[in-house]
């Protein structure tokens, strides 16, 4: 056993104390970093990744990004181990990263595997019993170390065999965060985030809009993933779903995760957001979702134009001759929806326009 580790480091207050005080006892430590589409600190200059590479860089040690990708999703969607009150699978979201932390580990050559777990602090993964199960699960057992709880377990077998001083490693518990913050000022640790980080997977909007996606669209990718985050969801039938924006900036974003196939449903004359449809929409569907925009917008017609453009394929127009009611927009909301088919529809006049665009008009949403 060598006295190199991996660690995994998300940029926040535990993790870089742990590396720090693996680094004070000589110990080389290469970092790793996972991105996941469900943090919510997400911006690519004040989120986890760009932390956890400022507080690699101010350490001086290497650090490796690694993405949660469909494989991820597919624990998400089934974890062994179960959900928590949301879709966070928080037990085997662990195990999934370090399986691959010991995939690194054999790889560069390092011996062990560095957290900032701290016992009792998270419900579902960190405690005891928890993290006995990650631990064996991971094929890691006696190869993690803890540094900041590693006095409340049995001894490593890095600390056994003296690599890591077990005397100088601490007994930190609980979920109170003064005794990190106080060890982070005596380690000179500066400009860390705020300590409690953040995980979609336990919002219940996005957890509702989660199991929507995967009952209602076995062939779902990452950017389908991304469009949970944004905008008004809309189970129109089980095939059908419509996003609405909430303003101009969710308008373009929608556009932007549009694929082949997909719909692009725009207001004409009158200020309402952009919706973006997956599936393949009827004639009836069209006007439920005009309908829905037209409701959406603060402005009164007697009829209101939408611009539809099916993503590689035709641009058509649609009329429809009413606002949906606030009662009959949640009735489709994905999470509080009663679903689709009971309501009453009417006439949706269809234009086929094969060759030329109606002109875009500003698209801004009444929030």
């Amino acid at each position: 056993m060598n006295k190199k580790a991996v660690a995994l480091l998300s940029g926040g207050l535990d993790s870089s104390l742990a590396v720090k005080l693996m680094i004070d006892q000589g110990i080389e430590v290469v970092a790793i970093n996972f991105t996941s589409p469900f943090c919510n600190c997400t911006p690519k200059k004040s989120g986890c990744k760009h932390q956890a590479r400022l507080m690699a860089e101010e350490m001086g040690i290497d650090i490796m990004v690694l993405p949660k990708c469909m494989d991820y999703l597919a624990i998400v969607k089934n974890p062994p181990h179960g959900h928590g009150r949301g879709m966070n699978p928080c037990i085997d979201c662990r195990i999934y990263m370090l399986r691959k932390a010991r995939e690194k580990m054999a790889s560069i050559g390092a011996s062990f595997v560095v957290t900032g777990e701290v016992l009792g602090q998270r419900p579902m993964s960190q405690h005891r019993q928890a993290i006995r199960t990650i631990e064996k699960a991971s094929n890691l057992e006696g190869l993690i170390v803890r540094p900041l709880s590693a006095g409340l377990f049995p001894p490593s077998i890095p600390e056994r065999e003296g690599i890591v001083d077990r005397e100088k490693l601490l007994s930190i518990s609980g979920r109170s965060r003064k005794p990190q913050i106080d060890l982070a000022d005596r380690l000179g640790i500066k400009d860390y985030p705020c300590p409690a980080g953040g995980c979609l997977l336990t919002d219940p909007i996005i957890a509702s809009r989660l199991r929507d996606l995967f009952s209602h669209m076995p062939g779902y990718d990452i950017s389908d993933i991304h469009l949970l985050k944004v905008g008004r969801h809309f189970r129109i039938s089980r095939g059908l779903k419509a996003v609405l924006g909430r303003n101009k900036a969710e308008n373009e974003k929608i556009k932007s995760l549009a694929k082949p196939g997909y719909s692009i449903i725009t207001p004409i004359g009158f200020r309402g957001p952009t919706a973006l449809v997956t599936g393949n929409p009827g004639k009836s569907d069209e006007r439920v979702i005009g309908e829905m925009i037209a409701g959406y917008s603060q402005e009164d017609h007697n009829r209101y134009n939408l611009n539809k453009v099916v993503i590689g394929e035709k641009t058509s127009l649609l009329t429809v001759m009413r606002k949906m009611s606030p009662e009959a927009l949640d009735a489709f909301r994905i999470g509080d929806g009663k679903g689709a088919e009971s309501r009453e529809r009417q006439e949706i006049v269809i234009i086929d326009i094969p060759t030329r665009r109606q002109p875009e008009r500003d698209n801004g949403v009444q929030q």
